[in-house]
């Protein structure tokens, strides 16, 4: 409490003012007050200096011995005490509407012991076809019939055999390298090419659109990329090595694209199933079969990064022998390469999303392009193009199917 400097001058200058009572007074104030009367108030009774409620400073009298007093400013002795702040808190940011603006961590909580075990593979470059069979029991599966015990596909196209790795033990995530051709990868880079700008005219096998995902009143995830939703009759090599792969109805797969990041874009977090809201076209998605167009290095960006996911441990050590293993260096990454396929799956074979698949695209510093496709529950039916129907790619599939000399299914 600081004394209104009023009340002490006209103290001062009462001589019949007790100064014992003044000096009690001034004790008994619990704050710093620091007041130092003009020279005018200064009466022949009284000569000191006012420093602080709760004791005065050096009192100096005509009597008394002079004495050489260390003199410090009021700043310096004010800095001399130690002051206790409250602990600042921080302030969330709220939206418009003064709510709380949603943080990663809440659209993409860390996962629990609930979420299910994670397991790496001991050695990405050893394949083990039962090793497979048993981290597929829960999801819809691979066709493990069309590849020999080390992994090669046994299709009667021999100059493109197809080799398939297990990247990620639970939940699986796979590979296959060799997926397409040469000749695959160029119609599909070509495809993108010719339908730049198509916006839904009756030319053009693809409609062009600023890369949509299912809306969620919780997304986050920025997605900076262009995509092309394909007709089914122009995608049908990517639709036959698909059911060849994973036979699945033809029926069960939604609109084949093509997506092209360009320097700079990418697909943050995110999750490929879809909002419980949505689910009455097709069910959940069961798989996730993307393929890449070109390659990219390691320092070029534009992998497929698994957040929850660890890397082989063979790799994992083979970059703490060499001292590069910091940071998030073993989080499972694909990198992107010509004609490769990666096949994940974001929910069980019942319907039930996996929250362990949140992954994303990195930051691409250099184009990438790819062609993707989704496996619902059961039959979907495809809104873009007009008038797109599975069935349209029949006759198509079939036809490679054949040339690849691949048989009973679906």
């Amino acid at each position: 409490r600081v004394l209104p400097s009023s009340y002490v001058k006209t103290s001062l200058h009462n001589p019949t003012f007790p100064m014992t009572n003044l000096f009690l007074l001034l004790m008994s104030a619990p704050c710093v007050a620091a007041f130092v009367p003009p020279p005018s108030a200064m009466s022949s009774h009284v000569s000191s200096t006012i420093l602080f409620a709760g004791g005065f400073g050096t009192a100096k009298s005509k009597s008394a011995p002079k004495k050489k007093a260390n003199k410090k400013s009021k700043s310096s002795i004010l800095s001399d005490i130690q002051v206790d702040e409250a602990p600042k808190q921080s302030t969330p940011k709220l939206d418009r509407f003064g709510l709380p603006i949603p943080t990663e961590d809440d659209i993409f909580p860390p996962l629990t012991s609930d979420d299910g075990a994670r397991v790496p593979v001991s050695d990405g470059d050893e394949f083990n076809k039962e090793d497979v069979a048993e981290a597929l029991q829960h999801h819809i599966g691979v066709n493990l019939d069309i590849f020999d015990e080390n992994g090669q596909s046994i299709h009667e196209e021999k100059s493109n055999r197809w080799k398939l790795k297990l990247l990620h033990q639970d939940p699986p995530v796979l590979s296959v390298e060799h997926f397409f051709s040469e000749a695959d990868v160029e119609q599909y880079k070509s495809m993108i090419e010719s339908n730049e700008g198509n916006n839904g005219g009756e030319n053009g096998d693809a409609v062009q659109l600023s890369s949509p995902t299912f809306s969620s009143s919780l997304s986050l995830s920025r997605r900076t990329s262009t995509t092309w939703f394909c007709k089914y009759e122009s995608m049908s090599c990517l639709l036959a090595k698909a059911q060849a792969l994973l036979n699945v109805d033809l029926k069960q797969m939604e609109e084949p694209q093509l997506v092209r990041y360009r320097t700079g874009e990418e697909f943050s977090w995110h999750y490929d199933e879809i909002p419980s809201a949505q689910l009455s076209n097709g069910g959940q998605r069961l798989a996730t079969l993307l393929v890449y167009l070109n390659d990219l290095d390691k320092d070029r960006g534009g992998g497929t990064v698994f957040r929850d996911l660890k890397s082989p441990v063979n790799e994992s050590n083979k970059r703490k022998e060499k001292g590069s293993s910091k940071g998030n260096d073993n989080q499972l990454t694909v990198r992107p390469k010509s004609g490769t396929a990666l096949v994940f799956f974001p929910a069980f074979k019942d319907g039930k999303a996996d929250p362990r698949t949140l992954h994303k695209g990195e930051v691409a510093l250099d184009t990438k392009m790819i062609a993707q496709l989704w496996i619902h529950e059961k039959e979907y039916q495809a809104s873009v193009p007009e008038n797109n129907l599975q069935v349209d790619a029949a006759s198509g599939v079939r036809e490679e199917l054949e040339r690849l000399g691949v048989k009973n299914v679906m």
